[in-house]
């Protein structure tokens, strides 16, 4: 980032309260959490979000609706989770006749993407916020709803190191952990190097625990004696209750893994790496959905191996 720019971004506008005037573009299930856990922490939060009763409940927590994006023209810092690269490059660019974030956020204002979406597609974006002179955040996450709601979220980041010091308080409100990775895509990457190791601890689980009931075994005890062994994790810790019961209420949907493993396959095939497991997990998880579990969480691997194996 430029001189001009490092200078603007230390005459930031403040809210009422003294903190940065911020904004957040979708909401959903790890935004809203999040959004809250900045209102209890007395910060204005200005809200864009599709989902009208989402909008109305976070509107009695305290935060300011935000219909259009021009109303974040003058907020300090703006935050997006959003769903792909496709909405990104809406929201940031503008579709169908209307203006993006890069025509209303001002100048040495600081975007903050925290979805999974592709390194190419947070690439363009980049360059196109620079262009605006809006300094741009990569600051995908790692954890689970019900961390977001205990602001125990990791937050995996990388871009200007200036923008990132200037967002780091704010950060510190919703996560427990932050690691800025460096000044390009690194983040992005990250991101996709944890979610390939999330997404292959459900797959080879599934097939772990169809052996071990072949040979006699119960789901309870099994993952008793695995949570308590070498190859424990917090992840198998947290999903152990959820496997047992069998009930694969969704946290994060084999639909939204399959997602993650098609960015993951196509950045390995962008550069060249060649990712044959992961290749093959992806299509466990599209064959766990054309049997009907597409909506189900991405543990119901498990019982679909089940089911195959029966």
């Amino acid at each position: 980032m430029g001189c001009e720019m490092q200078a603007k971004l230390s005459k930031t506008v403040r809210a009422d309260h003294g903190g940065p005037r911020i904004g957040w573009i979708g909401a959903g299930k790890m935004g809203a959490p999040m959004i809250r856990n900045l209102l209890a922490a007395g910060t204005s939060v200005a809200v864009t979000e599709p989902d009208n009763q989402v909008l109305a409940a976070l509107e009695r927590a305290g935060a300011m609706p935000a219909p259009t994006l021009d109303l974040h023209s003058q907020n300090e810092i703006v935050f997006a989770t959003l769903p792909n690269d496709k909405v990104l490059r809406q929201v940031v660019l503008g579709h169908a006749g209307s203006t993006g974030l890069v025509h209303h956020m001002a100048p040495g204002s600081i975007f903050v993407e925290m979805s999974t979406v592709s390194p190419t597609c947070s690439a363009e974006v980049a360059a196109a916020l620079a262009d605006h002179g809006i300094a741009y955040l990569r600051a995908p996450l790692s954890g689970s709803t019900a961390l977001a709601e205990k602001a125990a979220l990791t937050v995996l980041a990388s871009g200007d190191e200036q923008a990132w010091a200037t967002v780091l308080p704010t950060i510190r409100l919703l996560s427990a952990r932050q690691f800025h990775l460096g000044v390009g895509e690194e983040a992005r990457y990250m991101k996709l190097v944890i979610n390939t190791l999330v997404g292959a601890s459900s797959a080879i689980l599934a097939e772990a625990v169809a052996l071990g009931a072949s040979g006699g075994l119960s789901v309870r005890s099994m993952m008793e004696v695995i949570c308590e062994s070498a190859v424990a994790s917090p992840l198998l810790k947290y999903k152990a209750d959820a496997v047992v019961a069998a009930d694969y209420s969704p946290a994060f949907t084999i639909e939204q893994m399959i997602k993650d493993f098609s960015l993951i396959s196509d950045a390995g095939r962008a550069n060249g790496v060649p990712l044959l497991t992961t290749g093959l997990i992806l299509e466990l998880y599209r064959a766990a959905a054309n049997s009907g579990l597409r909506d189900q969480d991405f543990f119901a691997l498990v019982k679909w191996q089940s089911d195959i194996s029966t």
